[in-house]
């Protein structure tokens, strides 16, 4: 396979593609943020310098750094990130990167199945307030 599958993002980029504060607006990131992911090797490439040397932002990479955001809103570890995309700039990593996105994934569920305890722990809670102050609202 040796794909990327990234998020379809519908927007209009030019052929010269956006400047880094339209990039991360779009992609729900301050410009210090953005800058901080390249940094740390998160991007899936450097992004490419206009002629006055200002990062630009094509279409790929909104895609790749939409993901990114979908990774870390997840809670996915910036160490995993940079591992995931260390792989996913080489042929033959689709194991690997396999293997990143499983684990992953069943820690976003363990944390959902914690979550789903403490949300009935907190509707029990206030089941109780509300039969001792008398209110039954919602």
């Amino acid at each position: 396979m040796d794909e990327v599958i990234l998020p379809d993002v519908s927007v209009e980029v030019p052929p010269e593609g956006l400047p880094i504060g339209e990039a991360a607006a779009l992609c729900g990131l301050s410009v210090d943020t953005l800058r901080y992911y390249e940094r740390e090797g998160l991007t899936l490439h450097p992004a490419p310098r206009s002629a006055s040397g200002r990062r630009r932002y094509g279409v790929s990479d909104l895609a790749w750094l939409a993901g990114l955001v979908m990774l870390r809103d997840t809670g996915m570890p910036i160490a995993d990130i940079r591992r995931y995309a260390a792989l996913a700039r080489r042929q033959g990593t689709d194991v690997e990167r396999l293997q990143i996105l499983e684990q992953h994934r069943r820690e976003v569920i363990a944390r959902m199945e914690q979550t789903r305890k403490h949300l009935a722990a907190i509707d029990r809670k206030i089941a109780v307030y509300r039969n001792v102050i008398g209110t039954h609202e919602p």
